[in-house]
């Protein structure tokens, strides 16, 4: 399978482990990662509440250029870029005054038949090789999926998931051997771009959300967001501030889960760039089993 591969910045800088381990599983699955040459920014999250023909024209570059690259459909595991991509895409082909005043911008045709696709989306076409190919399966392990806001919204926009009942990374954390929990945040807000402007805000919305994992039963995180990563990763010194009695616990990446799965070392998937260590959950999942009593005996 060949797709277009769009990193986006974070990807490039703060969460290099998502690309690092996207590649990686990537590779492991035989699907050929072809990035969106000259790319730039989709615009996530400034140019959109800045101005709207702004955040359209930036991605339709993108998708102009995967055009001209004859990438049929592009992949953008960052949840709020593969949003702004899919809203733009949305956008142009249901208005054809603004895609014409987008041409003129960009100095080229504007092309709405490339597909956009999310990290939930690919790894739900291709659950099964993930089950086939896994190696380490990670039974014992419970993990919380966190769609976040933009994963599977707008349902007009998105519409490969049930934007109020998803099953996709449930889909994806079971291929690898995990158990998904059930639990009440799935779908709720981290607190997004206010990170910085309003930490307190995301420090209390991230307490919830980890409080609710917990009582679930889960030992982890699955995201598909950097953003949503970074809340919940970095911030959980300061939400343990209150109650100190809490454990942290692991944000993983989707792409990181499975390439644990598939028995990828975990350097090479990124899991020591964490702000809440991964290692303790990985030594165990990878612990030997236990041998019987009267094995040892024989």
């Amino acid at each position: 399978m060949r797709i277009g591969y769009f990193p986006g910045c974070s990807l490039h800088a703060t969460a290099r482990e998502f690309d690092e381990s996207l590649r990686a599983v990537a590779a492991g699955l035989g699907i050929e990662l072809d990035e969106v040459e000259d790319w730039a920014c989709c615009g996530a999250s400034s140019a959109h509440v800045t101005s709207h023909l702004l955040s359209v024209a930036l991605p339709a570059r993108t998708l102009a250029l995967a055009s001209a690259q004859k990438l049929d459909r592009v992949l953008a595991p960052c949840a709020a870029c593969y949003n702004r991509l899919a809203s733009a895409r949305h956008a142009l082909s249901r208005d054809a005054t603004l895609a014409t005043r987008v041409a003129e911008i960009l100095g080229r045709p504007i092309d709405t038949s490339v597909g956009v696709v999310s990290i939930a989306q690919l790894f739900s076409e291709v659950v099964g090789l993930i089950r086939d190919k896994t190696t380490a399966p990670l039974k014992d392990l419970r993990v919380a999926c966190y769609y976040g806001c933009l994963l599977v919204r707008p349902p007009e926009v998105c519409g490969f998931d049930d934007a109020e009942a998803p099953i996709s990374l449930e889909q994806i954390v079971t291929a690898t051997g995990a158990t998904p929990v059930a639990w009440s945040m799935a779908l709720e807000c981290c607190g997004g771009g206010f990170s910085l402007s309003r930490t307190g805000s995301v420090v209390r919305l991230g307490r919830v959300i980890l409080g609710s994992a917990r009582a679930a039963g889960a030992q982890a995180i699955l995201v598909a967001c950097p953003m949503c990563h970074s809340n919940l990763d970095f911030r959980q010194r300061a939400m343990a501030e209150r109650d100190r009695a809490d454990e942290p616990m692991p944000i993983l990446f989707a792409s990181q889960l499975v390439g644990l799965a598939l028995g990828l070392d975990p350097e090479a998937l990124g899991l020591n760039r964490h702000f809440v260590s991964p290692a303790p959950l990985v030594t165990r999942l990878r612990a030997p089993a236990p041998v019987p009593e009267q094995r040892r005996q024989a």
